[in-house]
Formats: C-alpha cells, structure tokens, sequence
C-alpha cells in the first residue's frame, strides 16, 4: 500500500532527494575518509537487504521522493548491485537513478548497470598521477579508475561527473590539470571541498582547499562565468568555461554552505534515516521493517524524521562537533 504525503521539514524544505548506502566496505582506504587499516565493517546481518531497500524507496517515492542515489562505502562492491538497480527501476521508469562509485569495478559493470536502468553517475577522483593516487587512496589503482570512465562513456552515460577532493599537503595543486583533462574527455568535474567526516578525525582547516583559492586557480587559465538559473537545492555551484570547454562545479558545503537549500535525506547500510551528513541523530527503520511495521508506519517514521531535519551543520561555529560516524558508515 503507498503511502501519501510530502517530506517536509521545520524550515519549510521539501526533501526530494533519497541517498541509500548500500554498503559501508569500499576497496581503497583514502585519507580524507579512513585510517590506513579501514574501520570495523557492519555485521552483515545489520545490512539492509536488498529487498528492505526497494521497500524503503518504494515509499519515498509515495512521499514525493523523485531522485535516488545508490552510494556506500563503495556501492560497487555489493554482490548483485545491478539487481537493484533493476528494482529501483520499475518503481518508476522516470526516477533519477544515479550511483556515486570509485570507479575501480567500472571497467566490468558499467554496461550491465546501463542496461539494468542506472541514469547517471558520479566517479571520485582526486589525481591523474600515478605516485600521488597511491598516497592518497594506499592503492597502485589509479589505471583501473581510468579504464572505468572510458568503460562508463561506451556504456552511454552522460553525463559523466567526476568528483575531486583537494587536501593541501598533497595534491592542492592539481585544480588545472584535473581541469584541462577533464574538458579534453567530457567529463563535468565537481570539486568538493573536504569535509570533517573521516573517521580518523584528522580534518583541519589548515588543510582545507577552499572553494574561492581552487575558482581562483581555474580562473587564471581558464576563464569562467558563474552559470544562472540552476537548480537551487544542487549542491554544485556552477560555472561555464568561456570558450566552450563546459562546464565545472564546486560544492563548497564548509566555506559557502547551502544547508537553507538542502532537500536531501539518507539511508544508511544498516538501515538509519539521517537527515543531514553531520546529524548527531540517526532515526531507526530497520527495526520496524524487521518487526513487520505497515508501509503507513514506515511513512511515518520517515515523516517524522524529515520534520526534525536540522536548519544546518553548523561547521563554522564553535558549537560544532564531528558525527560519530565517517563518510564511509553513513553514506555520501
């Protein structure tokens, strides 16, 4: 039975967008998201299954939930992704269906989560060198990321979004080559400002590449227009190459935060409703799907947690304080 009704939050935000992280196991351990050895994986039993997942977006989407996007940990490497893309698909045929992913397993997967419905995708890639994409995701993987693009462009995506994360101390300096090589493939390139989500803790401001320093340096060789009319609860501030080259992005969520605009709420591996990346707060559905609530329960809950959505992550005040969580265990 669909449930009906609207997410809508204290601020008057109506929450449209749905991130689910499948998983919280990814195959590289990058700096600015875990310490070298990883973190303690979820019992799988705690993970959703695939089945409680389609149950979940099915009812979001009878709350006026119109895109989703599959994330993890690395989505990838969940045994079967493509299964739910397919069931995610029939939903609605009209969904806005897109996968955040590290790119490794793409060389194999692209075409197949083409074909099972999958509409868009976003790669994280922070360096086009060999040695500095060692340093910082401890892999030697840096080809098998490559080959997935290109795998990603013959199965028909596009776009093709590349998100980058600059960390001063290793690789500030790559705003114009992560550029210049993106507009040569097609790729529209995001740089996201590093947040305090690694589950180390070792975010600083110091090491912060700031939103205006890398506008700046992209500036300087190619000159840009900021675009207008975009959608205003895109994380993405955008901006045009003046000759033609596209277009680049930056999603500044610390420097120029858009929390006023946000319309997204997320679903974690193990199956907790988060309504902002910083929430102090996690909202329980696993339990009530496991102890056999109604689909109206299950709406409500969900209600009920878009409702306490925070006014903002209040990164800048001194009241701030990192989740207990990491990226990785709630889901980008």
């Amino acid at each position: 039975m669909t449930t009906v009704g609207t997410l809508i939050d204290t601020q008057g935000r109506v929450l449209r967008d749905l991130r689910i992280s499948v998983t919280d196991r990814c195959n590289l351990r990058c700096v600015y998201c875990m310490p070298v050895d990883g973190v303690a994986w979820l019992p799988r039993a705690d993970v959703l299954t695939y089945e409680e997942i389609v149950r979940v977006a099915r009812i979001a989407l009878g709350l006026g939930v119109t895109g989703i996007r599959l994330t993890g940990g690395e989505p990838t490497v969940r045994a079967g992704l493509e299964v739910l893309v397919r069931a995610l698909r029939d939903l609605d045929p009209a969904l806005d269906l897109s996968l955040t992913t590290n790119g490794l397993k793409l060389a194999a997967m692209a075409g197949v989560l083409r074909q099972a419905g999958l509409t868009r995708i976003n790669v994280s890639l922070d360096t086009l060198d060999r040695a500095r994409f060692r340093q910082i995701a401890r892999r030697d993987r840096l080809h098998e990321i490559l080959a997935g693009l290109e795998a990603a462009k013959r199965a028909g995506f596009s776009p093709i979004k590349v998100n980058a994360v600059l960390m001063r101390g290793f690789n500030e300096d790559e705003a114009v080559p992560l550029a210049r090589w993106a507009r040569e493939q097609g790729y529209e390139l995001r740089f996201v400002e590093w947040m305090p989500l690694d589950s180390q803790r070792s975010w600083s401001t110091e090491r912060l590449v700031p939103a205006a320093e890398i506008l700046a340096a992209l500036q300087r060789e190619f000159p840009l227009d900021r675009v207008p009319g975009t959608d205003p609860s895109a994380p993405a501030e955008l901006h045009r190459y003046r000759d033609g080259g596209g277009t680049v992005g930056v999603i500044a969520s610390v420097t120029r935060p858009f929390c006023e605009r946000c319309d997204r709420i997320r679903l974690t591996a193990d199956g907790q409703v988060r309504t902002c990346l910083f929430a102090h707060e996690e909202h329980d559905l696993r339990g009530a799907l496991r102890r056999g609530a109604s689909d109206e329960e299950i709406g409500g809950l969900l209600k009920a947690a878009a409702w306490r959505k925070e006014p903002g992550h209040l990164i800048n005040q001194p009241a701030f304080q990192q989740p207990a969580r990491g990226m990785s265990r709630i889901g980008g």
